[in-house]
């Protein structure tokens, strides 16, 4: 599935209610969003945010794509 359309649907369903996807779905499709656009920095800042919102066993993985997020960034200036 292209990282546009699993971007919709998380989304869509965020939207609808947000704590009814469980983070380990979420995080498994920003994963795989992330792999098909390395380069997307604001996609890797809302992973990161969306990662955040549960605790303290994702921060590692949020702070890496933030970081991922500011070197790209950087590399564009």
């Amino acid at each position: 599935m292209p990282a546009d359309e699993i971007v919709a649907v998380l989304h869509a369903v965020l939207d609808e209610d947000w704590m009814g996807l469980p983070v380990w779905a979420r995080n498994l499709a920003y994963r795989m969003v992330c792999l098909q656009r390395p380069d997307d920095v604001a996609l890797l800042r809302e992973a990161a945010t969306d990662l955040r919102n549960f605790g303290p066993d994702w921060n590692e993985i949020a702070a890496a794509l933030n970081e991922r997020a500011e070197s790209l960034e950087k590399d564009q200036d």
